[in-house]
This record gives structure tokens, sequence and C-alpha cells, in this order.
């Protein structure tokens, strides 16, 4: 994907096999997906920052969905706290690691993922995203581009939200389509 310039669309997989703690058989109440996702979200482009693939594929294109999960809540951790990242760790070494990255942990999430809109309408969350994320990374709809049955889960409500922010029309025209041209180098197709 690095090579062609494709986008990849990380969402997570969790299921309720996944137990919330280790003496469980299995995740209770949902939690798999209620917190889950947005975890694993943030798990999976923190493992592709320090296996050094987001190095060593300089080009690699990945766009997360939910905003990015939990990522826009933890800036503290992922910015200040990953820059003295191994010194709570006594068993492996962290701080070699650490410093062996081309650039701060933080500057990764926020120059190198691009992230979807789709926060099932929350806007607190919304805003947080729209905080966190340069403009220039964040798509609209690439998790659920229509609307379920009942009309008002996604698209629609999100665009309210968005459009309640009073975002400049640049932006809006970012976030809406040019973006995601950019991400997929191709043009879309309006009906």
């Amino acid at each position: 994907m690095n090579a062609l310039g494709i986008p990849v669309w990380m969402h997570p997989a969790r299921g309720a096999e996944m137990p919330d703690y280790i003496s469980e058989r299995k995740s209770l109440y949902e939690i798999w997906w209620t917190f889950g996702w947005s975890y694993e979200t943030a798990t999976a482009m923190m493992r592709l920052v320090y296996s050094k693939i987001m190095d060593n594929h300089p080009d690699l294109k990945i766009i997360t969905h939910h905003f990015g999960g939990i990522v826009p809540m933890l800036e503290g951790r992922i910015g200040p706290g990953n820059d003295v990242m191994g010194s709570r760790t006594s068993d492996a070494d962290y701080v070699t690691l650490r410093k062996s990255l081309k650039k701060r942990v933080l500057d990764y999430f926020k120059e190198d993922f691009w992230a979807d809109t789709a926060v099932f309408t929350a806007e607190s969350a919304t805003k947080a995203g729209l905080e966190f994320f340069p403009r220039d990374k964040i798509v609209f709809a690439s998790d659920c581009p229509y609307d379920p049955e009942g009309g008002t889960m996604y698209p629609r409500e999100t665009l309210r939200i968005l459009e309640s922010l009073n975002l400049s029309k640049a932006d809006q025209d970012r976030i809406y389509f040019k973006n995601l041209e950019a991400v997929t180098g191709r043009k879309l197709v309006t009906p």
C-alpha cells in the first residue's frame, strides 16, 4: 500500500470473545464495542509507530475510524507521556526504542494518520477530533457513508454537528471531499 500510494482503512475488530478483565471469559455488556473499539484503534496506531512501520514506509496512508478512537482524549499521554517512555518499564529498553524513532510519537499521530468523522453523532467527540487532527487529515463518513434505517444516525447528524461549528468553507470542503480525494488520489464523482 505504501508503494501504491493507496490508503489503508483501519477499523477495529474486537469482539465479545476478548474479555475486559483477565479473570473473565468474555467481554460483558458489549464493552468490547463501546470502549474496546476506541482502545483497539489507539493501540493499533501506537503499535504501527513503535514497530517502525511508519518510519520504514513513509508514504503509508492509514485512515483511522471514529476520529482515532480514544486518541484525541489522550494527547497528553501520547505526547509528554511518551516523551519519557521507558522510564516506567524496567524489563525492556524502551528508551533506546523511543530515541530511535524519527520523530515524537505525538507527531506521528498528528502527521501520519487520517481520521474519519464517524463518532456515532457525538458532538464532544467531533470537537475533540477536530481539535486533535489537522483539518487536512480528516475525512467525512468513510466508515458509514450511508444513512441506516431511521435516517439520523450518521451522515445527516454528523453534517448537522459539523455545520453547527461554523467551520470555514475551505475546512468544510476539505473534510467533506477534498481530503478523501487527496488521500485516495481519486476525484469524487457526484451524481
